[in-house]
């Protein structure tokens, strides 16, 4: 069995705010810890899968994202990525 459990359609299908959203909203109530024991424990599952979602689309952004290289001047002379190889 693998570390992380698949992650559900519905899931995947969100966007990075969406998902950050409904993560925020899962805390929220897992912290009033108004929910009943195995209720808290499948929204607490639901708040991994986001989690983990919200992070792989993070590390896509930031992969796509180049730092703009600038000369003695002070003027842009091209890209590089953010973080080299």
């Amino acid at each position: 069995m693998t570390g992380k459990p698949a992650i559900p359609d519905d899931v995947k299908a969100l966007s990075f705010e969406q998902a950050l959203a409904e993560l925020e909203r899962i805390v929220d109530q897992l912290e009033r810890g108004e929910a009943p024991l195995d209720q808290a424990i499948r929204i607490y599952e639901r708040g991994e899968a986001l989690k983990t979602h919200s992070e792989a689309l993070l590390k896509a952004a930031e992969d796509r994202v180049e730092k703009i290289r600038l000369g003695r001047d002070g003027k842009p002379i091209g890209t590089e990525p953010l973080d080299p190889a």
